[in-house]
């Protein structure tokens, strides 16, 4: 959706109504750069689940960052279901601004109360693997077993 500009809900309702989309392949031209990160509720050593009451919620904003979540100061995380809580997606020119204003937006999100994988996800940003582009699927796994990590 920031990359292309297209309304990704507004053409799945078309669809969904027998419509055609509302462009063609030949249309999108891609602008820019856009990282997402999802937000859980989960301790960012052990990846597990943390439920819990937040007490203080206060997402990042501005041009480029977009934050889809229902959540607030005073809600309480249940045990369940998923334990993903917030979605922060952030768009640039390329990918060195927009992991720069991915790194902003992570250091000004506050949740507080409850245990989030933004230290873990921050931690991502700062390598040097990541900043490259040289990971793949299995990039992760192998990131959280180095004693560092």
């Amino acid at each position: 959706e920031a990359v292309y500009g297209v309304d990704l809900v507004q053409e799945q309702i078309r669809v969904a109504a027998g419509q055609p989309l509302s462009f063609t392949q030949d249309d999108l031209v891609p602008k820019g750069h856009a990282i997402e990160c999802r937000i859980n509720a989960e301790d960012p050593q052990t990846l597990l689940p943390q439920p819990g009451r937040i007490v203080a919620y206060h997402p990042p904003g501005g041009p480029g960052v977009r934050v889809d979540s229902a959540i607030y100061s005073g809600y309480t995380v249940p045990p369940f279901y998923d334990s993903l809580i917030a979605k922060l997606i952030v768009h640039d020119k390329d990918r060195e601004r927009c992991i720069a204003r991915l790194e902003r937006s992570l250091a000004e999100f506050v949740i507080d109360g409850i245990p989030s994988s933004i230290p873990l996800l921050r931690r991502v940003l700062a390598e040097p693997e990541f900043r490259a582009n040289r990971y793949d699927t299995s990039w992760l796994e192998r990131f959280l077993a180095r004693p560092s990590a």
